[in-house]
């Protein structure tokens, strides 16, 4: 039985972390320290619930049914699970994350050397889809050329920058703004939630499950653990990442006073900590950071649509690189105004299909279950992101005030009634009865 080495679980584990870390994750938790001032560490805390455990536990449900977001969702039929999974891939694959990657490294890394004209966004886009595409086209090889070179020279430049934070603070913490006075844990809670990487997992479990078996283990038990492994080896990892950079916010009240998001605060940041080469360094880090994780989702997107579609893997990366070429040059502006409601429908579902994946053995029929609880936490999901749109105003004013609705979660309680409903139901009815052929 074939077994993998101890070099190869942690290249493995590499891997899952590079695939992660985007430009977002980087960009959130300097702008939260920032901002939560002395309660940085209660904030700390409700980020890394949702940003780092979330993820983990997707990662660790997808390994159970063999890596496939469709074997999660099964038990709602063929049709439903397959537009749920169809859905999922294309928002964070080629409609928005893969060429957002794109648009973010620019403006964050490259944009502040260069301008922001269009033609020079262009040019980088091209070079930085040509390099997805070059790696993408050979999946099998992912653990080589992600896990054994992109990830440890991202993962070097991320700690550098961590060690950095620490040992050289830039300033002393200033005070937190009164969201964050009120209620750090859960505005933390939020900022971690809105990472979206949950998603990010859930397209991601294909990857990993292929990169294990491009090694020849074929056995599902040993499948299953090297994932897991390789998800807890990449949940440690976002942990640091993210412990060191609320550092680094926390910190830098004195020469980032009143920065809107938190690339302003790594800009000012590696300015005065690094000078001259901080702007280098920065768009080598971000640049890095996103397209390991562009390869990531065009992997993942071309291995899915290989399957459901009369066309190669190889013709859909060509596909997919190019389209999310097109997608990237009309800017990160349009793109996050777009991506934004569909990403906020999308999510619960997604996170309910997750949860309830581990509690299938409580149930008689999941289907019972996993059905109508999906259902209400997708139309409240799609509540809350039409919240976030022009047509707010013409919500009824019942929908517009739920409880959670301030923190997005306007789902969750619904979704909580109708499952204790529906195991309810799922008692009272018992096991289903087999139907003989």
């Amino acid at each position: 039985m074939k077994v993998l080495k101890g070099q190869d679980i942690l290249a493995l584990g590499f891997m899952t972390f590079a695939l992660f870390v985007g430009a977002g994750n980087i960009i959130f938790p300097p702008i939260v320290g920032l901002q939560s001032g002395p309660h940085v560490w209660m904030a700390a805390l409700g980020f890394l619930i949702t940003a780092v455990g979330l993820p983990v536990i997707t990662v660790i449900a997808l390994a159970k049914v063999g890596g496939g977001m469709d074997a999660l969702s099964s038990p709602i039929g063929k049709v439903a699970g397959g537009l749920l999974a169809a859905v999922c891939y294309l928002s964070v694959g080629p409609l928005f994350a893969t060429p957002r990657t794109a648009t973010v490294s620019f403006e964050v890394g490259v944009a502040p050397l260069t301008g922001e004209s269009p033609l020079a966004l262009f040019i980088y886009s091209l070079v930085y889809f040509l390099v997805v595409l070059a790696v993408s086209m050979y999946p099998g090889k992912l653990l080589d050329t992600v896990g054994r070179f992109l990830a440890p020279l991202k993962i070097i430049a991320l700690a550098a920058l961590g060690i950095a934070a620490f040992m050289l603070p830039a300033g002393g913490i200033g005070e937190a703004q009164p969201a964050y006075v009120a209620a750090p844990f859960s505005q933390g809670f939020i900022n971690g939630y809105l990472t979206m990487d949950t998603l990010g997992a859930l397209v991601f479990g294909i990857v990993i499950v292929n990169a294990i078996r491009s090694r020849g283990v074929e056995s599902p038990r040993l499948i299953t653990r090297y994932a897991i492994i390789a998800g807890l080896i990449a949940g440690v990892g976002l942990a640091l990442v993210y412990i060191s950079l609320f550092r680094l916010g926390a910190s830098s009240h004195e020469i980032a006073a009143g920065a809107s998001n938190g690339a302003a605060v790594l800009h000012a940041y590696v300015q005065h900590t690094f000078g001259s080469l901080g702007s280098g360094f920065l768009a080598v880090l971000i640049a890095l950071a996103c397209l390991v994780t562009a390869v990531g989702l065009t992997c993942a997107c071309a291995e899915y649509f290989s399957q459901v579609l009369p066309l190669s893997y190889r013709t859909l990366v060509v596909i997919l690189a190019g389209f999310s070429l097109l997608i990237s040059n009309l800017g990160l502006t349009k793109l996050i105004m777009f991506s934004i409601p569909v990403l906020t429908a999308i999510y619960p579902p997604c996170i309910v299909v997750v949860g309830l994946s581990f509690c299938k053995e409580l149930w008689n029929s999941q289907v019972r279950i996993l059905a109508p609880v999906m259902l209400v936490s997708l139309l409240f999901g799609m509540i809350d992101a039409i919240k976030g749109t022009a047509l707010a105003s013409e919500l009824p004013e019942i929908l517009a005030h739920l409880p959670l609705s301030e923190q997005g979660l306007a789902w969750l309680v619904p979704s909580v009634i109708t499952l204790g409903v529906a195991v309810l139901c799922d008692r009272m009815l018992g096991k289903p009865r087999e139907v003989l052929a």
